[in-house]
C-alpha cells in the first residue's frame, strides 16, 4: 500500500510543478485535464500526509516512553499514544478505501435521462420533481446543468427530460441515481384522498468525448421537422427539430428544445455519444458480473432503488436500507447524506471484494 501512496505523492508533485509552467497555463484543455487529475489525487495525498504526521507523533511518544523518567510526561505520552493509535487506524482504513481502483469514467461530466414510468400524468409530474431535485443539487455543488431535450405535458410534467451536468467528478457522484424511483403521494387530481404509487426511471450516463466514441456519417440518418409542444401543436415555423437514428444499433435521439437546427443537432449527437459509450460499458460489465455485484452504483435501470413517501415525509434507499425523514430537503436538492452513504457502502463492498480476490489462491 505504501509504495502506491509514494507513487501518488510523486505524481501529485509532478502535476503541481507542470501546472506552474507558462506554456501549460496557456493551454486550457491540457490545464483542465491536469486540474482534474490533481483533484482526483488530492484527498489521497492529504490523507497520506496526515497519516505520516500521526506516525511521526507516535515515534516521538515512543521515545518519551522509552527514555523519560518524568511521571507526568510519561502519563501525557501514554494518553497521546492511545489517541494517535486510534487516528492511525482510522487513516489507514481510509487510505485503503481511497486506493481502490477508480472507475475511469468517474471524472467525466454526465448526461441524465429521466422518463415517466407507471402512473400516467402523476408519473410525469414526479419526473419533473426529480429533474428539479437534480438541477438544484447541481447548483449547490457549483456544477453547470444544461437542458438537452424534453417532452413536456400540459400541466408541468415531463414524459421525458434529458440534461447534462458538468463539473468535478460529476459521474462518480451522480451514478448512484440510476434506477427506478418510486413516489407515494395523493395526486392533486385525486378527489378521494387516496395515495397513489407512481414511478420514474433515471439513467445517468458518462459523457463521451468525440475521440472516445466515433460516429461515422454513413452510420447515422438525420431527419429534421418542426418542433411541437404539449398536445402536438407546432411551436416553430421552421424545421429546427432534429431526429438522429444510429443505424448499427437502432438508437434514436430527438432534440427540439433549441430554435436552431444546428444547436439541436449538436445536443442530439452529445446524447447519442453518451448512450453509445454507456452501451459499451454495460456490455463490458456484464462480462465481469461478479465485480458488478460488488457495486452499489451499478447503473441497473430496472432495479427499484428509492421510494419517496409524502404522507410520512420520508425517503428510503432500498440498496443500503437507509431511511431519512427529510423528504422536503432532499427534493430541494440536498442529496449529500444519501449519496455520501451510497458511496461509502459502494467502497466498502469493493474493498471486501478486492480483499477476497487477493486472498484467493
Amino acid at each position: 500500500m505504501f509504495d502506491q501512496l509514494e507513487n501518488v505523492e510523486q505524481r501529485y508533485g509532478e502535476i503541481t510543478e507542470e501546472m506552474s509552467r507558462p506554456e501549460v497555463a496557456s493551454n486550457p484543455d491540457h490545464f483542465q485535464k491536469l486540474t482534474k487529475e490533481l483533484h482526483s489525487l488530492e484527498e489521497i495525498v492529504l490523507t497520506y500526509r496526515s497519516y505520516l504526521e500521526v506516525d511521526s507523533g507516535l515515534e516521538e511518544a515512543k521515545e518519551i516512553l522509552l527514555h523519560s523518567d518524568d511521571p507526568e510526561l510519561l502519563e501525557m505520552a501514554k494518553e497521546e499514544q492511545q489517541e494517535l493509535l486510534a487516528q492511525e487506524s482510522n487513516l489507514s482504513e481510509k487510505l485503503k478505501l481511497l486506493l481502490i481502483p477508480k472507475d475511469p469514467n468517474d471524472s467525466k461530466d454526465t448526461v441524465v435521462e429521466i422518463r415517466a414510468g407507471a402512473g400516467g400524468e402523476e408519473a410525469a409530474l414526479f419526473a419533473a420533481d426529480l429533474f428539479r431535485m437534480y438541477t438544484k443539487h447541481a447548483e449547490t455543488n457549483g456544477w453547470k446543468s444544461e437542458m438537452l431535450g424534453s417532452n413536456s405535458t400540459g400541466i408541468g410534467g415531463y414524459k421525458e427530460v434529458i440534461f447534462s451536468v458538468a463539473g468535478n467528478d460529476v459521474f462518480g457522484h451522480m451514478k448512484y441515481e440510476s434506477g427506478v424511483h418510486r413516489v407515494q403521494r395523493v395526486p392533486e387530481t385525486e378527489t378521494n384522498g387516496r395515495i397513489h404509487t407512481s414511478t420514474a426511471t433515471v439513467a445517468v450516463l458518462p459523457e463521451a468525448e468525440e475521440v472516445e466514441v466515433e460516429i461515422k456519417q454513413e452510420e447515422i440518418r438525420i431527419d429534421v421537422y418542426r418542433s411541437s409542444g404539449p398536445g402536438g401543436q407546432s411551436v416553430n415555423t421552421t424545421d429546427s427539430a432534429v431526429r438522429i437514428t444510429h443505424l448499427p444499433t437502432g438508437l434514436i435521439v430527438q432534440c427540439q428544445d433549441e430554435k436552431s437546427q444546428h444547436k439541436n443537432r449538436a445536443k442530439a449527437l452529445k446524447v447519442l455519444r453518451a448512450r453509445l459509450l454507456d452501451q459499451a460499458i454495460q456490455e463490458q460489465q456484464q462480462k465481469t458480473s461478479q465485480d458488478r455485484r460488488a457495486q452499489v452504483g451499478s447503473g441497473d435501470r430496472s432495479a427499484k432503488i428509492r421510494t419517496y413517501n409524502y404522507p410520512q415525509g420520508r425517503v428510503t434507499d432500498h440498496r443500503i436500507k437507509l431511511t431519512l425523514h427529510r423528504l422536503e430537503d432532499i427534493l430541494n436538492g440536498d442529496l449529500v447524506e444519501l449519496i455520501g452513504s451510497l458511496r461509502v457502502a459502494d467502497q466498502a463492498e469493493k474493498l471486501k471484494f478486492q480483499e477476497q480476490t487477493s486472498s484467493t489462491p
